[in-house]
């Protein structure tokens, strides 16, 4: 019996059969790549952000070069792995309206908060402005902190209501020995401000109270979030008083402590508006405690770098490693010594000048430098683009996003310090330009003068570079708000 089927119909039967067979083939191969594709590939994890502030830290760090004996392993290693901003300035150089600044996006002088006395919300301008963290948590980021992270770590001035879960503070230092009529340093008590003071503590490390921010922050890198977290860990010391345990103390010897280089006939070209010589620095010199200041700030130092060391070890031993921004800053600079002074309250470098690294995984190439003026102002808008929520219309800062991409990126906006009003400083890659509130000035060649010891304002032919940096002067100062100014001690 002949097949009711020829062989043209056969042909064509087999034709389809054979593309019917490849249309299987292809879905069955999507399917399984698609099933055994990473969470990576079906799509990208989204940024986390640890933002560590460190209180009083100026550049006297290993990877920022400004004392050959401090020891800051665990800071060092983190440069290691991202960016620093050599020409990194604050807002300014003070804790209360460098930190208010920072954390809306706000100068001081459009703010008008200069000193430490206020509360952030005393101003009509910050008075419902959006935080950082609050306008990452309006963005779908759960945001939670501990230690200082605005000008304290508890009461009102910490803004408690800007985050989702605000944990308080606890701990201290430790007890130190005292003596009538003395300073811990040694100093007799009225020569020097109260809060200049330093000593060795009988605290244990593991319960001191930087310790204690440094573990609670640790402890949060092992949970698990349904959400991109915001983590902020504030770590008090360096700033004073300088009461750390003995161990850290133990690591440098006070006779074999260099001072900075300092010019005692500096004040010679710097206007009266400028900042006078401070009792501070006298006290030490005549009690000849110039030595055990270093010794003490750098145990402060490495105190403080121990603890930065606890957060960052838990960082690399969780699931976070891999998709966190991390952001280590000081929230201002600080002298020893230099122009006569200690402390901060300045608009030269050594108080407008801090350590920033940042260090964004899969953008930043680890190890790298950058020697472009930059501003922690900058950082709302930056952690705001870099984590792919709406940039803040009212920031006043600069997204540097561009230099994380690539250092080597032309950038001439000077960064702007502010210290009451219209009081001001501008740096650039080579000078920093200081105009106070009477039009004095300073300016400063940083190629050949990094101490800031000759004054060229006053020669015509830097007229020039004057009225460059003049356009970027704020336009209007805001008067301060109740309580904002700078108090003695600070």
């Amino acid at each position: 019996m002949k097949s009711k089927i020829n062989n043209k119909q056969m042909n064509n039967f087999n034709k389809v059969k054979i593309i019917f067979l490849a249309l299987v083939v292809v879905v069955f191969i999507t399917s399984c790549k698609s099933k055994s594709s990473t969470p990576k590939e079906q799509k990208k994890q989204p940024y986390n952000v640890l933002f560590i502030a460190v209180d009083d830290l100026n550049d006297w760090t290993g990877f920022a070069g400004g004392h050959p004996q401090t020891q800051t392993p665990n800071m060092d290693k983190l440069a290691q792995q991202g960016i620093v901003f050599e020409n990194a300035n604050c807002a300014a150089p003070l804790c209360n309206p460098s930190r208010a600044a920072l954390m809306t996006g706000f100068r001081p002088s459009t703010s008008g908060i200069y000193g430490n006395e206020s509360e952030l919300r005393d101003s009509p301008v910050l008075k419902e402005a959006l935080t950082i963290p609050q306008w990452f948590s309006k963005h779908g980021f759960f945001t939670t902190a501990r230690g200082k992270i605005f000008h304290t770590a508890n009461g009102p001035q910490a803004d408690t209501i800007s985050w989702d879960k605000w944990v308080k503070e606890i701990g201290d230092y430790g007890n130190v020995k005292k003596v009538p009529g003395f300073m811990i340093n040694g100093i007799p008590k009225g020569e020097a401000d109260v809060n200049f003071d330093w000593g060795p503590t009988d605290g244990l490390y593991e319960e001191t109270r930087d310790y204690l921010n440094a573990k609670w922050t640790a402890d949060q890198l092992q949970k698990d979030y349904d959400k991109p977290f915001f983590l902020a860990c504030g770590i008090y010391k360096p700033h004073l008083r300088w009461y750390v345990p003995q161990e850290f103390f133990d690591k440098f010897k006070e006779e074999e402590m260099i001072i900075p280089e300092i010019n005692e006939n500096d004040f010679d070209d710097i206007p009266s508006s400028a900042p006078k010589p401070q009792k501070n620095y006298y006290a030490a010199k005549k009690y000849k405690k110039q030595q055990a200041a270093v010794q003490a700030y750098l145990a402060s130092i490495n105190y403080a770098d121990a603890c930065v060391g606890v957060v960052l070890d838990a960082l690399a031993e969780s699931k976070y490693a891999d998709n966190t921004i991390v952001v280590l800053y000081g929230d201002h600079g600080w002298h020893l010594g230099e122009k006569l002074r200690y402390k901060k309250a300045t608009l030269w470098e050594e108080a407008a000048n801090m350590p920033l690294i940042i260090k964004v995984p899969g953008l930043t190439q680890a190890g790298s430098r950058c020697a472009s003026p930059v501003n922690l102002l900058d950082l709302y808008p930056t952690l705001s683009e870099l984590c792919g929520i709406p940039s803040n219309p009212e920031n006043e800062g600069n997204s540097i996003v561009p230099l994380l991409e690539d250092v080597n990126t032309d950038w001439d906006i000077p960064s702007l310090t502010t210290v009451g009003l219209n009081r001001h400083s501008l740096r650039s890659r080579k000078w920093r330009y200081i105009r106070y509130e009477d039009g004095q000035e300073q300016l400063y060649d940083h190629d050949v003068d990094p101490m800031e010891w000759t004054n060229l304002a006053n020669d015509p032919k830097y007229q020039t570079v004057k009225d460059k940096f003049a356009k970027y002067l704020p336009k209007v100062n805001v008067n301060p708000v109740p309580k904002s100014y700078i108090r003695k001690n600070d």
